[in-house]
């Protein structure tokens, strides 16, 4: 793996955030018909930098920024067995760094972040037809929990 670093993103970083936020939605509008048509934006940035319960990665190379990657911890369902989760979101890397193991690198940072919080459980959402990222995640340790429906009376 080449010497990729991972830390925490900061407001500096926005103008590059920005442009991985419509990088993730570019590749899930293809999976996903309600998103709206015109420019949208997924995140607020400056709240996840800014916020403690959330940590906001970004992975660097050679000075540039190749990835990110975001874990926040929340509350769990009262009936489930763990009382926090941390869920993870706002996973891209750059197409070409794909299959190096920078997303791994960041999700390894954000579980150790969870960790030290006490929060040993992560989950994310994935696209139930994005094959190439479900493999991705399983290939690191995820497995399929549910999958959310929907219908529409269009």
């Amino acid at each position: 793996m080449e010497n990729i670093i991972i830390r925490p993103a900061t407001l500096a970083d926005m103008d590059t955030l920005l442009r991985f936020e419509q990088g993730v939605i570019i590749a899930e509008r293809p999976f996903d018909p309600t998103l709206k048509d015109e420019h949208i934006n997924y995140y607020d940035l400056v709240g996840l930098i800014e916020s403690n319960d959330v940590e906001l990665l970004v992975a660097e190379l050679a000075g540039e920024l190749i990835g990110s990657g975001y874990a926040r911890i929340e509350e769990s369902k009262i009936y489930l067995k763990h009382p926090k989760h941390a869920y993870l979101g706002f996973m891209y890397v750059e197409p070409e760094h794909r299959g190096k193991g920078v997303n791994q690198k960041i999700i390894e940072s954000l579980k150790a972040w969870a960790a030290a919080r006490n929060v040993t459980e992560c989950r994310l959402q994935v696209y139930y037809d994005n094959l190439p990222a479900i493999k991705a995640y399983e290939k690191i340790g995820f497995s399929k929990l549910m999958i959310k429906m929907r219908s529409a009376n269009d």
